[in-house]
């Protein structure tokens, strides 16, 4: 299961990196601790990637985002969040979509930014 799910993340990811409003390292960052724990050949390749696995190191190394990593998650909450809006999602979802949001905004931004990783 972790080996299925650690493909699907690596996919997102690389998704995340070609398509502006998405973010892809923290797919990336999920798909690691999914190798880790099934593949460590998977594991072993994914950190040593020369465009994706910088990133990675980063947070194993000191939970580090860097910081324009930082203003990509961000702002793609911040578009998804108007796109709720734009598209008169109920109420009760809004919220809770909202409070999720912020939540991981706060996390993401408080997060050191430490060296500068590939995004």
């Amino acid at each position: 299961m972790y080996f299925v799910a650690g493909l699907i993340l690596v996919g997102v990811g690389i998704a995340g990196y070609l398509l502006p409003v998405m973010p892809g390292t923290i797919f990336l960052i999920l798909a690691a601790a999914c190798f880790a724990r099934s593949s460590r050949r998977l594991e072993t390749w994914l950190v040593n990637h020369p465009k994706l696995g910088p990133s990675v190191k980063a947070w194993r190394k000191n939970g580090a985002i860097p910081r324009k990593i930082k203003f990509i998650a961000i702002g793609s909450m911040v578009v998804s969040f108007a796109i709720l809006v734009a598209v008169h999602v109920s109420p009760v979802w809004m919220a809770l979509a909202g409070v999720a949001m912020l939540a991981s905004a706060l996390f993401v931004a408080t997060r050191p930014e430490g060296p500068k990783a590939a995004g």
